[in-house]
Formats: C-alpha cells, sequence, structure tokens
C-alpha cells in the first residue's frame, strides 16, 4: 500500500514541476501577492468589545462608563474587579479595549484636582487600536469640559489619560495584515491546486487508467492530496520567512505550535479542494469554484471586516470557515506569543471541522469513482 502511495505522490510532483509557469504560480504569486497585501489598510471599526475596571465606584465613575458605553462606538460586556481578568481577557481576544477608573475619581474631580483614567489596548490589530483609543479620548475629553462648565465654583477639572498598547506597541498596521495574508495564500495555492489536478485527471482521460491500477480510491486520495500538503507547507515556510525578513513581522510564540496548525488547517483546505473536485467536470468549472468559495470565506474571516459587526445570522455562518480560525490562531501565535491553553478552542474547532470536510469529500470521490 505505502509504496503504491509512493509511487502516485511522485507521479503528481512530477505532472506538477514539468509546467514552468505552475512553478511560478506555486512559488512566486504568494510572494508577490503577499508583499503587495502587506502594506494594505483595513478599514473603520465599531461595537469595540470594552471592559470596565471601575474602582472608584462612585456616580461619577459610572456616568464616565455610560456616556462611553452610549457613544455607539463601543461595547461594554465585561465589568471587572481585578488587573488579572483584564490580562485574561486580553489573551483570549475577547476584549480589545478596557478602561480603568482608579479610586479616588470622584473626590478629585470634586475637588478640581487632576485625576487618571487608563486605557488599555489591545494593539495587535493596529487600525482598531488607534481607533479605539481617538474614541475613548474624545468621549472623555468631552466629559471633562461638561464637568468644567457645570462646576463653575471649582477649578477646571484636569484629566491624565495613560495609554499603554499591549502586543503591538508600535501600532504597525503590517503585524497585523501580514499573518491573515499568510493564512490567505496558503489557502488559495492549496485550494487551486488539489482542485485542478483532480479534474485535470478526468479530462485527460487518464483518471478511468487509475481506476484500472491496482490502487484503491483511499490510496488515490492520499497520492493527489499528500504532495498539496507538501507544498501547502513549504508555501508557508516561505511566505512566513517573507513577513519576518521582509517585513519585520514579530513571532512572539513557538514555530512547532504553528507548523501543528498549519497540519490542522490544511487538513480543512485540502477537503474543500477534493469537495470541489468532485462536483466540477472541468478545469474552468474548477477554478470558478474555488472563486466562489474562496472571496466570502475572505470577508467572512474577519481579516478585512470585524465578525461582530456582522448580521448575528452571518456571524453563526462564520464557523464553517476554516479561515475564520486559523486566523486567530496565527495572528495570536505572532504577536501574542499565545499557547495551545490559549488557542485550543480554535485548534479544536479548525480540527473538527477538516475532519468533516475530508470525510464528506472523501465519501463523494469515491462516489465519482464507482
Amino acid at each position: 500500500m505505502f509504496e503504491r502511495i509512493k509511487r502516485m505522490v511522485i507521479k503528481e510532483f512530477i505532472q506538477i514541476f514539468r509546467d514552468r509557469r505552475m512553478k511560478a504560480v506555486i512559488f512566486g504569486a504568494p510572494i508577490v501577492q503577499l508583499i503587495v497585501f502587506g502594506y494594505a489598510v483595513t478599514t473603520d471599526v465599531n461595537n469595540i468589545r470594552t471592559a470596565v475596571y471601575d474602582l472608584d465606584k462612585s456616580y461619577e465613575s459610572r456616568e464616565l462608563a455610560r456616556r462611553i458605553n452610549a457613544s455607539g462606538y463601543f461595547s461594554m460586556d465585561y465589568y471587572i474587579s481585578s488587573n488579572d481578568a483584564i490580562q485574561d481577557l486580553f489573551d483570549r481576544g475577547k476584549i480589545t479595549t478596557a478602561i480603568q477608573i482608579n479610586r479616588g475619581f470622584s473626590s478629585d474631580l470634586k475637588r478640581g484636582k487632576q485625576t487618571e483614567i487608563q486605557v488599555l489596548v489591545d494593539g495587535t490589530d493596529s487600525n482598531t487600536a488607534l481607533v479605539a483609543m481617538g474614541y475613548a479620548n474624545r468621549i472623555i475629553m468631552k466629559y471633562a469640559g461638561d464637568l468644567s462648565l457645570k462646576n463653575v465654583r471649582v477649578k477646571p477639572v484636569k484629566f491624565e489619560v495613560r495609554q499603554r498598547t499591549w502586543y503591538n506597541p508600535d501600532l504597525t498596521s503590517r503585524n497585523y495584515n501580514v499573518p491573515g495574508v499568510i493564512a490567505i495564500m496558503v489557502m488559495l495555492i492549496c485550494l487551486l491546486l488539489t482542485a485542478m489536478a483532480i479534474v485535470r485527471e478526468r479530462e485527460m482521460g487518464t483518471m478511468e487508467q487509475l481506476m484500472v491500477t491496482p490502487l484503491k480510491p483511499v490510496e488515490i486520495i492520499l497520492g493527489k492530496t499528500i504532495p498539496f500538503a507538501v507544498i501547502g507547507f513549504f508555501d508557508m515556510f516561505l511566505v512566513t520567512a517573507v513577513g519576518l525578513f521582509w517585513f519585520s513581522i514579530p513571532v512572539a510564540g513557538s514555530f512547532m505550535l504553528l507548523f501543528f496548525c498549519t497540519a490542522i488547517y490544511l487538513l480543512s483546505v485540502l477537503g474543500i479542494g477534493l469537495f470541489i473536485s468532485t462536483i466540477s467536470k472541468t478545469q474552468q468549472q474548477a477554478m470558478m469554484a474555488t472563486f466562489l468559495f474562496f472571496a466570502p470565506a475572505v470577508l467572512l474571516s474577519g481579516l478585512m471586516f470585524p465578525i461582530e459587526n456582522m448580521p448575528v445570522a452571518v456571524q453563526y455562518g462564520t464557523y464553517l470557515n476554516p479561515l475564520r480560525y486559523f486566523l486567530v490562531i496565527i495572528r495570536g501565535i505572532f504577536l501574542k506569543g499565545n499557547g495551545i491553553d490559549i488557542l485550543w478552542p480554535q485548534m479544536l474547532g479548525l480540527f473538527v471541522l477538516g475532519i468533516l470536510l475530508m470525510t464528506l469529500s472523501s465519501l463523494r470521490f469515491k462516489k465519482r469513482l464507482g
């Protein structure tokens, strides 16, 4: 069995690399697209997930939190009681911003003394961080102005807002964009190769020749998918190297964990490519079907638009998108240094989705062979 699969894999590699243009598509296109999209900017956001750490628990502190929530820019999802809770929420990606109001906030206001408010921002997405800080500063300054007008007998209220950005201190947009583009490039290349190669066998009439050989359906499936998995890993290594040395993207986490998660990710992507090959009769149909899946997958992954801003029904639909899970994983490894203890929900979801897709695609592929 293993010898037959080995011969099938060698045959696939020969078929792929005999075409010079195919080599350019596999190794050149991802680098070019990564460089182009790596400089792209993200759009403005709203409903910024926010936690409030109110140590003062006064009317003034609650009014400030109410104003921030009523602005429409922030969504007060968590009211917490410790610094450790802030760390945990940031690590798990559940909030983008945290507002800390220190003790003595109310008394300082009444005395006309300078007081402090700390705005913590997750700098993983630099664009969102900049927008969040700008919104928070405007709301706080407006509140300070209103208090100064109301309390004419005391000195003008002075605020000192201290900002601290985690994970991406320089707020460089490339640090957020490039890992996402890496995930997209790997998906696109593997989808195209898997779908097109199998359909090409059918168009050339060589699929019938494979069917009369001693090869079993499972051996044909493995022989077809293993080469593209190897290419997927190589492209992942290639574009990651470009991200590191061209864009100077920091990698705070483990490369071994990234390698393992890439394997789970490729399981889903190859399953989708195999499924597309079973519903396509020509290479043109396979290419169109690939892009019909690819474009919505990118839009619904959270790469360009925050998932929490989408309609609720669409948000549930994103759970069927492997790119959604892998974006959280790759950005968590690159920028936050997250480990399995943080990323296991995404890894589990990606693994279950990959098993389901590969099983469904394999069953349909066997049926087409029969």
